[in-house]
């Protein structure tokens, strides 16, 4: 029955590059399957582009650097399965000018992906591939929302009694000025407190008689910890973006983001050691180092 297996991991793939937007073949190929030869997975993606369920593009720079994405077919069939039911796949998701454009953040959000999922299967935590979900969408009323780069799950421990911790996880290649990077935890800090407006004309009764509260506990029984990612910039770059978002959360109110960790690295720190080290600082006190986990 290898057939069945491999139908398996020919899903997966399909599933992660509609859920990641677009990846390479070398991400791929450690995010599915890394203890096979990546010849493998190269077949196995020429499958689905032949099956009209994936395509690639080939950047010309970086060594002819091929990315994966899905069709819109593709997307259409994955859609439909229970693993990514309720997801909002990007509208542009099968374009390919999009996906050359959008290449540079999408797969560092994607490289970030695959550390926690190296790291998990190191350290026997479970954090699978469709584990990260990006760019959840989290409404804040009037048409606006907060849309972070990734939601992540994460289990301590494998033995079904482990910690699941959650975090949403934000991506800065210093593509914007750290005031602007700053702004976005006043954001999640408004996420922490919205509660949405009943409809016009909603009575008492047809909400129930439990007072109103915040949107995101609908989703998650904790709010998730904050994971700020920094890259694109030298040591000294990325400590002036820790001291604007150092800034921005001395700004906050004391029960604006109670008892969340929000914590920020550096890529390059989180690839040679893992994202599991004591590598993070707390916004609130950058002059610290722990896990992100702690």
């Amino acid at each position: 029955m290898r057939g069945v297996d491999a139908g398996g991991i020919d899903r997966l793939a399909l599933a992660v590059l509609v859920q990641y937007r677009m990846a390479t073949t070398e991400q791929l190929h450690l995010l599915l399957a890394p203890g096979v030869r990546i010849e493998q997975t190269r077949r196995r993606l020429a499958r689905l582009r032949e099956e009209g369920l994936a395509d690639r593009i080939t950047l010309p720079r970086a060594g002819r650097l091929r990315i994966w994405f899905p069709t819109a077919y593709g997307a259409q069939i994955a859609g439909e399965w229970p693993e990514l039911r309720g997801r909002r796949p990007s509208r542009t998701v099968s374009d390919r000018t999009a996906v050359r454009l959008r290449a540079g953040h999408a797969l560092t959000v994607t490289e970030v992906a695959l550390a926690f999922v190296q790291d998990a299967r190191r350290r026997s935590d479970v954090c699978q591939p469709l584990d990260w979900i990006p760019e959840v969408h989290h409404a804040l009323g009037g048409g606006e929302a907060v849309i972070p780069d990734a939601l992540l799950y994460y289990r301590k421990g494998s033995n079904g009694r482990g910690v699941m911790l959650r975090a949403f996880v934000e991506v800065d290649r210093a593509t914007m000025g750290p005031e602007r990077l700053g702004a976005k935890l006043t954001a999640y800090a408004r996420l922490h407190q919205y509660v949405p407006t009943p409809a016009p004309g909603t009575r008492r009764r047809q909400i129930g008689m439990e007072p109103l509260q915040e949107e995101w506990r609908r989703h998650y029984p904790l709010f998730p910890r904050l994971l700020f990612v920094l890259d694109g910039t030298g040591p000294t770059g990325v400590d002036n973006r820790i001291r604007a978002l150092h800034t921005a959360a001395s700004q906050l109110t004391p029960d604006a983001l109670p008892g969340v960790p929000v914590l920020a690295a550096a890529l390059t720190d989180i690839l040679r050691g893992g994202p599991c080290a004591p590598i993070w600082r707390p916004v609130q006190n950058p002059d610290q180092r722990v896990g992100w986990s702690h």
